[in-house]
């Protein structure tokens, strides 16, 4: 079977999981931290599941924030349930679910000494998932929103309209409309949700009103931001919400020439940072952990990673930026004389 085929034992494999969860009690649902679409519409699918399939009814936890514009409105109009995991006793639930995300890659909320039973995931497989009961991990898919797709597609169980709006966005704006690192699976789904999705919905979703935080960052960015080569690094400084940070690399690797993009901000004494390449010859996911080795935490894959370092005080925020920029030029082998990109 091919990387990027669906398993054919996924019937089975599915029946068996369900089959499990129903012996046991509560079930939890936990997110990445400042949740993106994928995650958002694959713990909303996986509910889903759990409800047609077993009658059970799972609570969604997320931590930190959603601050990008087009996720709080994907959040809103389609009724996403959200719990912040503060307010999660995790003693009270017998299964747990990591999904779009992994033990140990340090941007979940889940305790280390505390074993998710389910992770479902397309970033590279950590060893820390192999422990788990049931591990669906493949990298070789776009989306973790496809693979929930394909659970539900091979289960039987028909799509709401908001589902399927949720999937076919997740999709939409992981792959950037099938553009970056989609497979045949993920081309297969979109095609299948989108006649099924809500065209008013994701309107409003994909053209949020933008607030005035954001153009203070994008500001900043461009203010902040030096060429070498064909390589750019933007600085947005204080940020209100860190999904601003991604949002603005993948902005910036569209400037024409540009083949890697690091982009930094500073929020709430976390250092973030977030790599976009337009290169196939760049692997985001392998060069943002060697940016972090031995300060932070990351995870990524081909075009596309983010990573953080934790307890950055404003006052060594110039200082870490500059260890990190040094490491990323040297990584890519670039020699080139920085330029502003605005003069």
């Amino acid at each position: 079977m091919a990387d990027n085929e669906p398993r054919p034992d996924l019937p089975s494999y599915t029946d068996s999981m369900l089959t499990w969860v129903s012996g046991r009690g509560r079930i939890l649902i936990v997110v990445h931290d400042n949740p993106d679409p994928d995650s958002l519409a694959s713990a909303m699918a996986l509910r889903h599941l759990f409800a047609v399939r077993l009658n059970r009814e799972a609570v969604i936890a997320f931590s930190g924030m959603i601050g990008r514009s087009e996720n709080l409105a994907m959040a809103k109009l389609l009724q996403i349930p959200l719990t912040p995991f503060p307010l999660i006793d995790l003693k009270a639930f017998q299964v747990i679910c990591l999904l779009d995300t992994q033990p140990g890659t340090g941007n979940n909320s889940l305790p280390a000494d505390v074993r998710a039973d389910i992770v479902i995931d397309h970033h590279p497989m950590r060893e820390t998932s192999a422990s788990c009961r049931w591990a669906d991990i493949r990298p070789n898919y776009g989306t973790t929103a496809t693979i929930l797709y394909e659970y539900l597609k091979v289960q039987g169980v028909s799509l709401g309209t908001k589902l399927a709006t949720a999937l076919f966005y997740a999709i939409k704006s992981e792959t950037q409309d099938l553009g970056r690192e989609a497979t045949r699976p993920d081309r297969d789904a979109y095609l299948v949700l989108f006649p099924l999705a809500n065209k008013t919905l994701l309107n409003g979703i994909t053209r949020p009103d933008l607030p005035r935080e954001y153009f203070i960052a994008l500001h900043s960015a461009l203010e902040h931001a030096s060429l070498y080569g064909k390589v750019l690094v933007a600085s947005l400084e204080e940020v209100q919400f860190p999904e601003v940070v991604s949002e603005l690399a993948d902005l910036l690797v569209r400037l024409e020439g540009t083949e890697a993009v690091l982009c930094l901000g500073h929020y709430s004494n976390e250092l973030i940072l977030s790599i976009r390449t337009s290169s196939e010859a760049i692997n985001a996911g392998e060069l943002i952990q060697k940016l972090v080795a031995g300060i932070g935490t990351a995870g990524g894959h081909g075009m596309m990673a983010g990573g953080k370092i934790d307890n950055v005080p404003q006052s060594r925020v110039g200082e870490l930026e500059a260890v990190l920029t040094r490491r990323f030029l040297s990584e890519l082998d670039v020699s080139e004389e920085s330029l502003a990109l605005i003069p």
